[in-house]
């Protein structure tokens, strides 16, 4: 048997991958529940995830992996705006992106250059135009520093820097060029004439987890079992799961920790150098839609980091009716005061924002407000983050038949996803396959 710890997207992807090569597999979930980042929330229609997701065309394993279990993925358009000076300017097509008030013309044909990733500079007068290729080549390249060099000081300041200070806080200038240029090939398919086509399953994401965990087998995953110990030795022969205070021994043939580096360090011992940011992240139900756009970056000072009204991408008729809004922040340090709020001092703090940004919303006028906090749901990709990847066969690392599918992985480089978490699950299962 292997065992899987972790029941997030990665533990079950792995633990489809060897069902399907005929292969006995238990996972083991610490939580009372898995799906990891991606557990939902009731509507008065389809559920909604606790923490926003969508799909890229270039996530190809997850769309596979949807397409084989019969999930069915709708494409729509997700129009994006930035909220600046107190108005917001839509920048999906390239008139609107022309009329931005806060970057002049060249700064614009810089910014379309760069998210086309072409690569423009010049010797003396004669530009040089290439395309941006092995994005580990930026790894040890700030941020910063490369949007200076490549841009103009205008795109950065105006453009990318708040973009990067709500994602990363006080560490944006810490952050790595090859995680934007990752981002920017991240993203989804263009349509000139109305903006980015993005991917998102029928009825949400807890459709795929459901039709995963149908395909695994729900006989074969535990909840509230959290595994406390590997066997000893040369190689793993047996794990150790406590539930409901008590202890229970498991023979295994090999193990695969899908699950946060800590998890690792406690049961092998492997530190692990990569740092992580939490989030705090609200769903609002309310009787109103505020804007046209789906993803609203924020360039003005707010007390949250991005607003994203859902049911701009998802109409407001697939759940009942009810508009659906996600207020998200990025948290670097647990010291923070965010933090330290409690999700009811959460809520007021961001309604009130939202009612700052647009007049016409009333703060009481919402139907239900819920807020899901986790410590770690992203890496900090900061320069030199690949050298810190955890090797996803750490037989040399740590005993032969351990392997690792959590958020260190490979996959999830140069930005983490929930393709990043099917690609680490199966690189795994694949690794004990001898694929």
């Amino acid at each position: 048997m292997i065992g899987v710890v972790g029941g997030g997207l990665a533990g079950l992807a792995a633990a489809y991958r060897l069902r399907e090569a005929g292969r006995e597999v238990r996972v083991f979930e610490a939580g009372d529940e898995v799906g990891g980042l991606a557990r939902s929330y009731e509507t008065a229609g389809d559920p909604i995830e606790a923490f926003y997701h969508h799909l890229s065309r270039a996530e190809e394993t997850i769309l596979e992996l949807a397409d084989g279990l019969g999930v069915e993925v709708d494409w729509r358009v997700g129009r994006t705006a930035t909220y600046a000076d107190g108005v917001v300017h839509p920048l999906d097509t390239p008139w609107q992106i022309l009329a931005y008030p806060r970057l002049s013309t060249i700064d614009k044909l810089h910014l379309a250059a760069l998210v086309s990733e072409i690569d423009v500079r010049f010797d003396g007068i004669v530009p040089r135009i290439e395309r941006y290729g092995d994005l580990e080549e930026y790894d040890d390249v700030p941020a910063e520093t490369f949007l200076r060099e490549r841009t103009t000081d205008r795109v950065y300041e105006n453009f990318w820097a708040p973009l990067l200070e709500a994602k990363f806080g006080s560490r944006a200038d810490e952050v790595s060029a090859a995680w934007l240029l990752g981002r920017v090939r991240f993203r989804g398919e263009r349509d000139l004439l109305r903006g980015e086509i993005l991917g998102y399953p029928d009825g949400g994401i807890g459709v795929l987890v459901d039709a995963l965990i149908d395909a695994v087998g729900r006989e074969t995953i535990e909840t509230g079992a959290r595994v406390t110990e590997l066997s000893p030795g040369d190689a793993v022969e047996s794990l150790t799961v406590e539930r409901d205070g008590k202890r229970e021994r498991h023979e295994v043939d090999g193990v695969i920790v899908a699950a946060m580096p800590s998890v690792l360090e406690s049961l092998t011992g492997y530190e692990c150098g990569i740092e992580f940011q939490g989030t705090i992240c609200s769903v609002v139900s309310a009787e109103q839609s505020l804007t046209d756009t789906y993803w609203l970056n924020l360039a003005d000072e707010t007390p949250f980091g991005l607003f994203v009204e859902h049911t701009n991408f998802i109409p407001p008729e697939r759940y009942g009716g009810e508009h659906l809004y996600y207020l998200a922040s990025y948290v670097q340090n647990p010291d923070e005061e965010l933090w330290g709020l409690s999700n009811g001092e959460v809520e007021r703090r961001w309604l009130r924002g939202v009612a700052d940004l647009f007049p016409e919303f009333d703060p009481e006028s919402t139907n239900w407000v819920r807020t899901a906090r986790n410590p770690q749901t992203a890496p900090v990709y900061d320069l030199g983050y690949l050298d810190r990847v955890v090797p996803y066969d750490l037989a040399e690392e740590v005993v032969d038949g351990v392997y690792y599918a959590g958020m260190a992985s490979r996959a999830q480089y140069p930005e983490r996803s929930l393709n990043g978490a099917i690609e680490a699950g199966f690189a795994c299962a694949d690794q004990i396959l001898g694929h």
